[in-house]
């Protein structure tokens, strides 16, 4: 009998794995994002309107985009600050192309060449001069910046072929869902795939956790780098190409503070500073969680100022709390 009623017994715990994940950045995550959807439902009836949710997506998939490249390059234990400038020069690059009358297709490819150009001549200064790359792509984001103020000063181009503004116009599945949306979808799904199931992943782990180690292991980790800052050229021209089409509007002043964003949304997302360390599902809630607290601002009329604060002390936050918590947990041990 006594048998048959420990047989019944409740477990006093969960099992480990659900445990941990419990207790994992995604779970954390996707809380914070349910009391953000709560809280803002709570202070605005317009918050949970489907239009709405789905325009407001269109404010945080450029982002997004280049979250995704930014991720695999904090990961390979580098950094590109130089992403809200690419963006700039690669729109005025393209407002150019087309005043001279160029098609829709020259005027895209003009968008994604300046884009990758410019990821490539950061990755050339990293990996053969052997430069940090916080201070080259710093120096770039003045250089390409201050490029697109020469081409164009204060003016700006609105005058775009009608087939190059449909492309972050349109809408789909009824007119609902915007193609930033998407196209930041099928990114999301295709860097998961390669950074968690290819062995092009794991070597990007292992560049982030130990370059020399993985360098002498046969891993060509200069070509990695190289590869890795010109993707991330490549999405911010594609993150213009985007942006420019759905405003209209190409300015050198284009996307200013975007790169602090960028830079929270994946350190949130739980890609380690330090490189080595980081899981794509925690990037992508980041993401939305991000763009859903500033879509409730915007609803609030919250100024930008705060929104600015509010995402500098997210960043300050991201980078210190799980070095105290790290510290706390080793000195229990």
């Amino acid at each position: 009998m006594e048998q048959v009623i420990k047989s019944y017994e409740i477990p006093d715990s969960l099992p480990q794995g659900l445990l941990d994940r419990l207790r994992s950045r995604e779970a954390l995550l996707l809380l914070l994002l349910g009391l953000t959807v709560l809280i803002n439902s709570l202070l605005s009836p317009y918050f949970l309107d489907i239009y709405n949710l789905a325009d407001s997506t269109q404010n945080f998939s450029e982002k997004g985009i280049i979250v995704l490249s930014m991720a695999l390059v904090i990961i390979g234990q580098e950094i590109d600050i130089s992403v809200a400038s690419i963006i700039a020069l690669s729109g005025v690059l393209m407002g150019a192309a087309a005043s001279f009358g160029c098609g829709t297709g020259t005027v895209v490819l003009v968008g994604l060449a300046s884009g990758t150009l410019a990821g490539a001549l950061n990755g050339l200064l990293v990996t053969r001069l052997d430069l940090p790359s916080i201070i080259v792509t710093i120096g770039t984001m003045s250089l390409y910046r201050g490029i697109a103020f020469i081409i164009l000063g204060d003016r700006a181009y609105t005058s775009f072929p009608d087939g190059f503004q449909a492309i972050g116009q349109a809408y789909f599945f009824d007119d609902l869902v915007p193609s930033q949306f998407i196209v930041f979808v099928m990114l999301a799904a295709g860097v998961w795939y390669f950074l968690h199931h290819t062995v092009y992943g794991r070597r990007l782990f292992a560049i982030g956790n130990n370059p020399t180690g993985a360098k002498y292991s046969g891993i060509r980790v200069d070509n990695y780098r190289l590869g890795l800052l010109t993707l991330n050229g490549f999405m911010s021209g594609l993150a213009a190409i985007m942006l420019v089409s759905r405003i209209a509007t190409a300015r050198p002043n284009m996307a200013p503070g975007w790169e602090l964003e960028i830079i929270t949304m994946t350190i949130l997302g739980g890609v380690s500073i330090f490189g080595g360390m980081g899981k794509m599902p925690g990037v992508i809630l980041a993401v939305l969680l991000i763009g859903m607290v500033q879509f409730g601002m915007q609803l609030n009329n919250i100024p930008g100022v705060i929104m600015s604060i509010f995402t500098g002390a997210l960043l300050v936050v991201s980078l210190v709390l799980p070095i105290l918590l790290g510290k706390f947990f080793s000195g229990r041990k």
